[in-house]
């Protein structure tokens, strides 16, 4: 098999004292979308703020098509194209929707198929619409979609996306998978977390269960399907 596209090998992670991840370690392989699911509090953010630079981990590695992220500042994180839509969103609420989308643009895509403001406003017309509007005024699916539209404006190799429907309506969490839908027909290389499993169970190649800061199961949504108790144990579902 090819060398996974990202790597998190064994690491750990603090909170000044106290230790949040033990021995974290799973990969995603290009084009896959993959989860990291579990209970509150189990190590799933503080994984994503490790692979993003945001918590630097005290030991093991973070790989990204080889290269060590681990020790790196999250703007040089990214500039290796890896995008991230936050929990809680974290819009720029003092600039319109345009202004959001344009300040985080880059081109990877010398083929000229890249995301574009154009693009963005086709995957949710409804930020179209809203284009002058402050951030501040949006609804907030419509700020979700804004922070999905903001990672994928720097067009990333990788996607994460943490708590992806969190607090949103039950139409607009219908965008949201829909969109994830059109992601990875398209073959853009996901990792969600979020606690609607069953739409995650429809379009996920690979899931991580997180409990206690490491991953104790790993496997595909067929196999996942037929070990209920997995779910039941560790998600509560």
């Amino acid at each position: 098999m090819s060398r996974a596209l990202l790597e998190v090998n064994e690491i750990e992670s603090f909170y000044d004292k106290s230790q949040a991840l033990f021995g974290m370690t799973f990969s995603v392989q290009e084009g896959e979308f993959s989860t990291l699911i579990g209970r509150n509090g189990m190590g799933k953010t503080t994984t994503v703020k490790s692979v993003m630079g945001l918590l630097r981990p005290a030991r093991g590695r973070v790989l990204f098509e080889g290269n060590p992220l681990e020790n790196l500042a999250p703007y040089r994180v990214a500039r290796y194209g890896l995008g991230l839509v936050p929990e809680g969103r974290q819009i720029f609420t003092n600039l319109t929707v345009r202004e959001n989308l344009v300040a985080t643009a880059r081109s990877r895509h010398s083929s000229g198929k890249g995301w574009t403001l154009e693009r963005i406003y086709q995957l949710f017309p409804s930020l179209a619409r809203r284009d002058k509007n402050l951030g501040s005024n949006l609804s907030g699916g419509e700020q979700q979609m804004l922070a999905i539209g903001r990672a994928l404006m720097t067009n990333p190799r990788l996607l994460i996306l943490d708590e992806a429907t969190e607090g949103l309506a039950p139409l607009v969490r219908k965008e949201i998978w829909d969109c994830l839908t059109q992601l990875k027909q398209a073959g853009q290389t996901v990792i969600v977390i979020d606690k609607n499993i069953g739409p995650l169970l429809r379009l996920a190649d690979t899931h991580h269960i997180v409990e206690k800061g490491r991953v104790v199961w790993s496997g595909s949504s067929a196999s996942l399907r037929s070990q209920p108790e997995l779910l039941k144990r560790y998600v509560g579902v």
